[in-house]
């Protein structure tokens, strides 16, 4: 069976698998003896032990089938759970994940057989076994069993006792007179398989190779139903031996035993009244004892590749999506936008032929029809950033452990949703933050006891959306940042000069930090201090179009605001002039337009400002700052238009306004890379290309 289709589904599944096994076991180690986690984590384990089977990762499969053993015992109260196990069970996660990525890269599962943990996971089942004495009955229980079993099998095997209709004794006949022996088979699956339908779809699979099944024991649509116990039957018409089919049963994963013998039609007529007779005293459970929990109709194969059981369609609502086929219906979106503004541009064009009344109403019915066709497919793409945070409390544990410090990590707003790929590229960002708040934030549990602070230290990740913005907050309670200690630091790698550092203000001194390979680390850990660090957060913050703020009070705690665009896309922007060029502002970054006197320019350190309800307000000249033709007369007053990055703002001096229209950011590529003024470029309806301003850089 070839699986390969349904490896982006195992990948997908296995990783919210990895990601709730983590949190259960957090969970686990605050209340060891919360029997819900505890079933939650043997049933999430269980599960990836079935898809790992089912799609033939055997490594994968051994190591989750241990883990689920080491839960058994601790539901059954014969292991207590302590942070050994708990230590123990993150490794066999951080292995799974080893696992996956492998996977992700090659399609297979590698060679790293993980002997270390499975031995430890043993380790803690022998400690169980060897506990106490009921244990101990169990298992001779279990073992008399197991030495009975052969001979429920044996008895399973009398394939004659089992009734035949006239038209399957007929199939049976036809399939002998064209030279095929018919053989009888009856599979058994281990009792903890989690998909038996699957199984039996794949022993199908198995077997087909050799010949065609003509009769099923419980009839095929019950099997695939699920509508039976841990075995079933059927007839298999082939000419191969016996011994080759039952082998390659035998390789399905999870399968106990599978047992056969020929039959003939000769005998099977003869035999027919003392089979039904039989057969009425004592019928196999497996034909009629019903499942359970007989499980709605599914796609057997589906199934097998889903990795778990599908309920009512009705109940699942959400459909995987490859992130390309968004990428390219996006692109579509765009382009269509793009023909809607050159409409739009013709229908206003002096001298247009298309000043009728129906052609305007078709314009505003298609720009209409173009905005909520694009705000569907920015929902769509759409995530909510818990898919990148989750995975932070278990790093926070992690390091705790580490760095030998009490903390405690706050998450809120985690249900904020970003463009997916803005979610996929901002995880390392915030982990940088996170273990920058570890390592260099909080103190040592006796430096916090002398400073009145609770000896647990505490760090926040808040998210939240701010107009066309997300805006996620990394605080902690700690030191805060030493801006005298990092100014000496400045100075002594050459960077500014005593008497420059003396005019530094706190910003001007924090951004130090965020110069490449500058580590405030008194020693070099694995954790921080590398010089990879604060940069790396600012340069792919500011990849993705946003910006990061630090605050901080020394001796009180350090907040870093990391700003983001919702999506990277299409934006609405305002158009303006300057001279006879056109420039895109994008609109979430405007706060107002003011029409300002000449006259009312004030003068700070030499620098334009002007004063605007109660604030005062640096001027920027887009003309010098872009190196346009200077005006040979400066008019009267001036086009202000106000922009803000966080609680700053500025006053970007424009000619014209243009007004507001949605438009495609198209990548301008590695051409003009250098200059980061420009944020992109857009097509405007006339097919004129328009820069677009990014206000970050600018302020």
């Amino acid at each position: 069976m070839d699986v390969s289709q349904y490896l982006e589904i195992f990948i997908d599944e296995t990783s919210e698998h990895i990601q709730s096994l983590s949190d259960c076991i957090m969970t686990l180690e605050k209340e060891p003896d919360n029997k819900d986690t505890i079933n939650e984590i043997f049933r999430a384990a269980h599960s990836l032990k079935g898809m790992a089977g089912t799609m033939g990762f055997k490594r994968m499969q051994h190591l989750t089938h241990d883990m689920e053993n080491v839960f058994q015992e601790v539901r059954s109260d014969k292991v207590k759970v302590t942070s050994d196990m708990i230590d123990l069970l993150f490794q066999c996660l951080d292995a799974i994940e080893g696992y996956l990525d492998t996977i992700k890269e090659t399609s297979d599962e590698g060679t790293e057989d993980n002997e270390a943990i499975i031995k430890g996971l043993n380790a803690f089942l022998e400690n169980a076994e060897g506990k106490d004495a009921p244990q101990d009955e169990t298992v001779a229980a279990k073992t008399e069993q197991e030495t009975q079993q052969p001979q429920e099998v044996s008895d399973q095997k009398k394939y004659l006792k089992i009734e035949f209709s006239d038209s399957e004794k007929e199939a049976i006949k036809t399939a002998e007179e064209a030279g095929n022996k018919i053989y009888g088979i009856t599979v058994h699956i281990q009792k903890e398989c989690l998909l038996k339908a699957a199984r039996a779809f794949l022993v199908f699979k198995a077997v087909e190779e050799f010949g065609q099944i003509i009769i099923y024991r419980p009839s095929s649509q019950d099997i695939e139903d699920e509508k039976f116990e841990n075995d079933f039957s059927f007839y298999l018409a082939t000419e191969t031996e016996l011994e080759t089919v039952l082998t390659s049963i035998q390789n399905v994963s999870e399968i106990e035993s599978a047992i056969g013998e020929e039959v003939k039609y000769e005998t099977i007529s003869a035999a027919s009244a003392k089979a039904e007779e039989e057969a009425s005293k004592k019928a196999p459970a497996a034909v009629t004892a019903k499942a359970p929990e007989a499980a709605p109709k599914k796609d057997v194969k589906a199934a097998a590749a889903k990795g778990k059981t599908t309920g009512k369609p009705v109940t699942s609502r959400t459909v995987r999506v490859d992130i390309e086929k968004l990428d390219a219906l996006m692109n579509q979106v765009s382009e269509l936008i793009i023909a809607k503004n050159s409409l739009v541009s013709i229908s206003s064009s002096e001298g247009g032929n298309f000043q009728n009344q129906t052609f305007h109403e078709q314009i505003e019915y298609l720009e209409r029809i173009t905005t909520n066709l694009h705000e569907s497919v920015m929902k769509v793409r759409m995530v909510p950033i818990e898919s990148v945070v989750s995975k932070f409390p278990r790093m926070i544990r992690d390091l705790s452990r580490k760095l030998d410090k009490k903390m405690e990590l706050i998450m809120s707003g985690e249900d904020t949703e970003l463009d997916r790929t803005v979610v996929d590229q901002i995880g390392d960002p915030l982990q940088h933050l996170l273990r920058n708040s570890a390592d260099h934030g909080l103190e040592s549990a006796e430096l916090r006891k002398e400073r009145g602070k609770p000896e647990v230290g505490t760090i926040r990740l808040n998210a939240f959306q701010e107009g066309n913005n997300v805006i996620i907050e990394v605080s902690d309670d700690g030191n805060g940042i030493d801006t005298e200690h990092v100014k000496g630091k400045a100075i002594e790698r050459g960077l500014v000069t005593e008497e420059q550092a003396e005019k530094l203000t706190e910003k001007e001194i924090i951004d130090f930090l965020f110069m490449p390979s500058f580590s405030m680390a008194k020693q070099i850990t694995d954790i921080s201090g590398r010089g990879v660090g604060l940069d790396v957060v600012k340069s792919n913050i500011e990849a993705l179009g946003g910006d990061v703020e630090v605050k901080t009070k020394l001796g009180e705690g350090t907040k870093f605001t990391v700003r983001l665009p919702l999506t990277l896309a299409i934006i609405q922007a305002l158009m303006v002039e300057i001279r006879d060029e056109k420039y895109a502002i994008a609109l979430g970054s405007i706060s107002n337009i003011e029409d300002i006197p000449v006259k009312d320019i004030k003068y700070v350190q030499s620098k334009e400002v002007i004063h605007l309800r109660g604030m005062v307000i640096p001027l920027v000249r887009l003309d010098k700052v872009l190196d346009i033709e200077p005006r040979e007369k400066e008019p009267e007053s001036l086009t202000v238009v106000i922009v803000k990055k966080g609680e700053k703002f500025a006053g970007l001096v424009v000619d014209n306004l243009m007004g507001q229209q949605e438009i495609v950011i198209k990548s301008l590529g590695k051409y003009i890379n250098n200059n980061k003024l420009i944020s992109g470029a857009t097509i405007l309806g006339d097919g004129e290309v328009a820069l677009i301003l990014d206000v970050n850089t600018l302020m």
